[in-house]
């Protein structure tokens, strides 16, 4: 288990150091040039170059290279070339944005694609299964970025269940303490502040989760149709276990580990997809700002931006692929019989 361990970690930082080395030379790839930008528009060619002179983009390519492998371990990103402002400093005021929206996201995908999975292999080959499968065929094919201006469009704009934009109403954000609104308002101890929170993330996370829910929904069910297939689930029932159990406990169980492996993934997806919904709903997150950027053509703060949504996507696979090994006797008896 030590060596899975240490390998899994091995495997983290070479793909951290291939996602760094792509973003270093997607910002040279980029049309346009990087210190124009930074001079501004109104700059003299002379005050150009001073300003290529000043971010090192005079120096040769391999040592500016290095220079961002470096400072990037040393927690530095660069500065926007828009704003003149750290990109990390940036990045830190709108990630908690992001995060809170993809994990409410996040939980809504699960809460609503375990049982259709389950529901859908309990009754295989039924019209039931047909139908949940015939649903999330057509669910998942649904584009992000539509589902959001339609889930506003109606949801919001017509029926007027739910805001259409922002993360707080006017005069009810809490006390900026940890960055994340639902949090903020539940130590500000304000339950109106709590409930302004979270309904207006309703709209963004259900459009954040549609595509998801077909993804995870579709697995769980084909791990539970080849689970209760099993000798011990066979074996189970001839004893006479209630149904239920045998479902939960035995079948739901034994499907659990890959179906937990698509729910790292889909964090990370999730972070990639925030950008379509932030920008439909008008939220201050990590997508939000990476459009900006673009607009504006601020490649360190893109760049700077990708990097961070390429690490949470490594880092929350190494946790599943630990917590897969902790809580499934049979990969860890494969990796230790590898070993």
């Amino acid at each position: 288990m030590t060596f899975f361990v240490i390998r899994r970690f091995a495997l983290a930082a070479l793909a951290l150091w291939g996602i760094a080395t792509l973003v270093f030379l997607m910002s040279r790839l980029i049309p346009g040039d990087i210190a124009a930008v930074a001079a501004g528009r109104l700059a003299t060619p002379e005050q150009v170059e001073q300003m290529r002179i000043t971010m090192g983009l005079d120096r040769p390519l391999f040592i500016q290279y290095l220079d961002y492998l470096f400072s990037a371990l040393g927690g530095d990103l660069g500065v926007s070339a828009y704003t003149h402002q750290s990109v990390v400093d940036e990045i830190a005021m709108v990630l908690p944005s992001t995060i809170q929206l993809v994990f409410i996201g996040m939980a809504i995908t699960i809460a609503v694609a375990v049982p259709l999975g389950i529901v859908a292999a309990v009754k295989q080959g039924r019209a039931a299964d047909a139908a949940i499968r015939i649903i999330l065929v057509i669910e998942g094919g649904i584009p992000v970025f539509w589902l959001a201006i339609m889930l506003r469009w109606i949801l919001g704009s017509q029926l007027r269940w739910f805001p259409i934009s922002g993360e707080n109403s006017i005069g009810a954000a809490p006390p900026d303490v940890t960055g994340f609104t639902v949090l903020d308002s539940i130590l500000f101890g304000s339950w109106t502040n709590f409930a302004d929170s979270v309904s207006h993330l309703i709209l963004p996370a259900l459009a954040l989760s549609g595509p998801f829910i077909s993804t995870l929904a579709r697995n769980v069910r084909s791990n539970m149709v080849s689970a209760m297939r099993s000798d011990y689930i066979t074996f189970a029932v001839s004893k006479g276990v209630p149904p239920g159990r045998v479902i939960m406990r035995h079948g739901f169980r034994s499907a659990l580990g890959s179906s937990l492996t698509i729910v790292g993934m889909q964090f990370g997806w999730m972070m990639s997809a925030a950008v379509l919904v932030e920008t439909v709903f008008a939220l201050q997150g990590i997508g939000s700002l990476m459009h900006k950027s673009i607009v504006n053509h601020d490649t360190f703060a893109v760049l700077g931006s990708v990097l961070v949504v390429g690490v949470v996507f490594i880092f929350t696979s190494l946790v599943v692929d630990l917590a897969q090994m902790v809580l499934d006797p049979r990969v860890r008896s494969a990796q230790v019989g590898r070993t």
